[in-house]
């Protein structure tokens, strides 16, 4: 389950609404964590220190084991050609802003045909680097990654910022075709679902979803003073959401009672 800020132009991030998603099959548990992994590598990697390039080139090396196990590139190409499908069905709607929907379309097929062209051992380069591959053996022990232990990894650390940024953004730029990809295929996701009030009555709520249009993703919006969080199960049928009240990190939270009034969203 991931917890984010809802985005909004005018409103301060502390007292922005929070969303809690929950992924309800593998393809979307993938995509979410892709996503959350890319924004911390480009976050960190804009950052001169050595610590913060520690932890974009940590977040990198989870990316590639997270590609490692199955075919991303094959999933992102299939989720984007649905997408421009379905969306080419809304030309002939009335309704729809033509502008705004080919603008939509265009995007979606520049990065279909930028992911389909990079072919499918575009992330060779990062897999065979034995710069990469010492760093990402040493992360499994804890420290592993000490001076001591790498003296090669803490040499470039200590190269000029510049030099580090342009190698670093090097790697990054092999697997931005696929995460931009998934970028986009979740805003239109995300974009797509109907938000509505909901109440969680004695802080439960279940729901079943059409099988005929089975969900992908569970949205729960809470004002940030809410006190309580939701804890989220389910699959693309049906979906439990518990809302458990948080006190400090030494409690350990427990289930409310009370009713809960949030925002649901289902994407499907």
């Amino acid at each position: 389950m991931i917890s984010h800020p809802e985005a909004s132009p005018d409103a301060d991030a502390q007292l922005a609404p929070v969303v809690y998603e929950q992924p309800l099959n593998e393809r979307m548990r993938t995509f979410l964590r892709l996503e959350f992994l890319y924004t911390q590598a480009s976050y960190h990697a804009e950052f001169p220190n050595p610590s913060s390039t520690r932890a974009a080139v940590a977040s990198l090396l989870e990316i590639l084991a997270i590609t490692a196990r199955g075919d991303s590139r094959s999933d992102v190409l299939k989720e984007l050609e649905r997408n421009v499908n379905l969306l080419k069905e809304y030309q002939s709607r009335s309704g729809v802003d033509p502008a705004r929907l080919k603008s939509v379309l265009v995007n979606l097929v520049r990065l279909r045909d930028e992911l389909a062209n990079v072919g499918g051992n575009f992330m060779g380069p990062l897999r065979d680097s034995e710069f990469l591959n010492a760093i990402k053996h040493r992360t499994a022990i804890p420290g592993g990654t000490c001076d001591f232990d790498l003296p090669d990894y803490s040499f470039w650390l200590n190269r000029p910022p510049e030099v580090r940024a342009a190698e670093f953004n090097g790697w990054l730029s092999l697997i931005r075709p696929l995460c931009d990809g998934i970028s986009e295929i979740l805003w239109i996701t995300r974009q797509n679902a109907k938000r509505k009030s909901e109440v969680a009555t004695g802080g439960v709520y279940q729901l079943q979803f059409d099988r005929e249009n089975p969900c992908q993703l569970v949205r729960v919006t809470l004002p940030p003073d809410a006190g309580v969080f939701p804890e989220i199960s389910g699959s693309q049928h049906r979906c439990t959401v518990r809302f458990l009240t948080w006190t400090d990190t030494t409690t350990r939270p427990v289930h409310v009672e009370v009713d809960v009034p949030f925002v649901l969203a289902c994407c499907t």
